[in-house]
């Protein structure tokens, strides 16, 4: 068996051959964060700041996701200033912390993203009843228990990653690197699994809703309900697209990618696969600049408000 040295000098060189000139993606990752900051903040504002009450579960969903998207774009500075400086203490801050931070936020904008579609796949499938997933009190303990859900699971993260980085690299006790490894890809496979399950559930959500709408078009004569149910199927569409967009190219490169880099040599492949890595990470960072169209969509709400700061700077 490789000795914990060994392990560690051997993943070294793999994040070696994995650096990426710092200016190809510094630009881009600060254009996102400054675009998405402004965005984040007036939908901040408006969901959080002005007299609107909570009036239905999407409500509830729409506030959580806000408040990930949010915390997601204070997140781009930690990836920003790894960049800059990717070595000492800079580097342990943004794997542990900034990183942490990052995909807890991604994946609880991931869950309310699916409850939104769901929620509409209710309302509308449903219209004369309402499931107890609408109302408001289930709406706030599942969201609850998303972000529990969430901390567990980070908090477990973190304390793995220090407990292997204070054994490895100050030698206070002897660490099982293949252990540390195993644990890795065991988390990045239970993360795939669930991404696929919402990724199922929020195509068969939306399809299903579609249908429906499809359905009540055909039978209704007058042109306000067809142009109502467009309107509808094109409100689910922006949801599919954005999260096929930002999520899917990430959770189908990033799990072969674990498997597949440990056996390549030559350094070309390691540096392609690399980028192709970050690329999609971009992507999944584009999402805090994009999820604002479903809230201009999805939110009567958040339309007026626009509209109303619209009009005062007219004024």
């Amino acid at each position: 068996m490789e000795s914990v040295a060994t392990k560690s000098n051997t993943t070294k060189t793999t994040e070696a051959l994995c650096e990426i000139p710092a200016e190809v993606f510094i630009f881009p990752y600060s254009l996102v964060f400054l675009v998405s900051l402004v965005l984040n903040c007036i939908t901040m504002w408006v969901y959080f700041c002005t007299n609107q009450r909570v009036q239905s579960s999407i409500t509830v969903y729409m506030k959580n996701l806000v408040a990930a998207d949010f915390l997601l774009c204070l997140c781009l500075p930690f990836r920003i200033a790894f960049y800059a400086n990717p070595t000492g203490i800079m580097s342990i801050i943004y794997r542990s912390i900034g990183l942490t931070a990052f995909f807890i936020n991604m994946y609880a904008s991931i869950f309310f993203m699916d409850l939104i579609a769901m929620n509409r796949y209710l309302k509308i499938t449903r219209p004369l009843e309402t499931h107890t997933l609408q109302t408001v009190r289930t709406a706030r303990y599942i969201s609850i228990a998303v972000w529990l859900f969430m901390l567990t699971m980070s908090s477990v993260y973190i304390t793995t990653y220090f407990l292997a980085s204070w054994g490895i690299v100050w030698g206070k006790f002897p660490f099982n690197y293949e252990l540390l490894r195993v644990f890795y890809i065991l988390i990045n496979c239970v993360a795939f699994g669930f991404f696929i399950f919402i990724l199922v559930s929020l195509i068969f959500f939306n399809w299903k809703t579609i249908q429906k709408l499809r359905e009540v078009q055909l039978s209704t004569q007058t042109d306000f309900n067809r142009q109502k149910f467009r309107k509808s199927k094109q409100n689910m569409l922006v949801l599919v697209v954005i999260f096929c967009v930002c999520f899917v190219p990430y959770h189908l490169v990033i799990l072969p990618s674990i498997f597949i880099k440990p056996l390549l040599n030559d350094s070309t492949s390691i540096q392609a696969l690399c980028i192709l890595e970050e690329v999609t990470f971009l992507l999944v960072a584009l999402s805090v600049s994009l999820d604002p169209l479903i809230y201009f969509f999805f939110s009567k709400v958040f339309r007026e408000q626009i509209n109303l700061m619209s009009c005062q700077n007219c004024i």
